[in-house]
């Protein structure tokens, strides 16, 4: 029985995660040539090419696009078991990078990561805050916060709660054009609209009945964060959807009203993602455990 070359595949990994064969081998202290000779190696394995390789550039080939996924998670487990044994002999520590939507760390995860690290000082946390969806593996991240519908993915995933969106508007933009009493009456409205690209989007409603709607918004504004939406709506410029956690604060100050309360749009969920595989750094899993009992309903 021959055992599959770990060290070739985790190689093939940093090569493609470092985009060349060189900053790989400094990344792993290797020279370039014993870098080399492990992607020739697992070449000759498969019968294939991984990589596309000219003078100027590195590309996957198709093979090794198929095949990073696999690869990456070969190279993640064996870093995470070699921190598993270097963990049981002292208290958790070192990095853990957390990826969070924006608007969400703001207001509810930074808060979160200050009790933390007050109760961790040996853990340290990188929080990088972007609305964008962000590839764990291939960023190397440990832990992520996601609101969202999740498709099947190969990432391991902890629902933590359900996330409302409410429909708002301003009292003035309301006095200006009215209230819509139905979805279908959105059409007929300014609206300001959560996107990150410049495609159609659809807000989708289901009435307490049971019935269905559905309504493409449009209007002045478009923006990829809800807390800068947040002006425009007060100044009275048009009607959004907006996460409960978002415009809760000023439906309460009478700044926003929120609409169509027989209609409600199907719930997101806050995900905590984390990569595949079943070995995690006690560091990593003292924030994923902290997290879920702080946020979990």
């Amino acid at each position: 029985m021959r055992l599959p070359d770990f060290e070739a595949w985790s190689i093939f990994a940093t090569v493609a995660q470092q985009g060349g064969f060189s900053r790989a081998a400094a990344a792993l202290g290797m020279s370039k040539a014993t870098v080399s000779k492990a992607i020739t190696r697992l070449e000759q394995q498969i019968g294939a090419p991984l990589f596309h390789r000219t003078s100027r550039r590195l590309a996957l080939s198709e093979t090794g696009a198929k095949l990073l996924d696999h690869a990456q998670r070969i190279l993640a487990e064996g870093e995470a078991a070699v921190e598993a044994a270097r963990d049981e002999a002292s208290a958790p520590s070192g990095l853990v990078r957390l990826a969070v939507p924006m608007s969400f760390g703001l207001r509810r995860a930074a808060p979160l990561i200050a009790d933390f690290l007050t109760a961790n000082p040996a853990i340290s946390v990188e929080m990088q805050l972007s609305d964008a969806q962000v590839d764990l593996i291939g960023e190397g991240f440990d832990l992520a916060l996601r609101i969202a519908q999740l498709p099947d993915s190969s990432l391991r995933s902890r629902r933590l709660c359900d996330v409302r969106l409410l429909t708002v508007a301003s009292p003035l933009y309301l006095r200006r054009y009215g209230e819509p009493r139905h979805p279908a009456a959105l059409g007929e409205h300014h609206c300001i609209v959560y996107a990150h690209s410049g495609g159609a989007v659809t807000w989708h409603y289901r009435h307490v009945d049971g019935g269905e709607a559905a309504v493409r918004p449009a209007g002045p504004v478009r923006m990829n964060n809800g807390d800068a939406m947040l002006p425009a709506l007060c100044a009275g410029l048009g009607i959004a959807q907006l996460p409960d956690f978002i415009c809760n604060d000023d439906i309460r100050a009478g700044r926003l009203v929120s609409l169509l309360r027989d209609w409600s749009p199907p719930p997101l969920g806050l995900h905590l993602l984390s990569p595949p595989g079943t070995l995690r750094p006690r560091r990593v899993t003292a924030l994923f455990d902290f997290l879920v009992e702080r946020l979990a309903v």
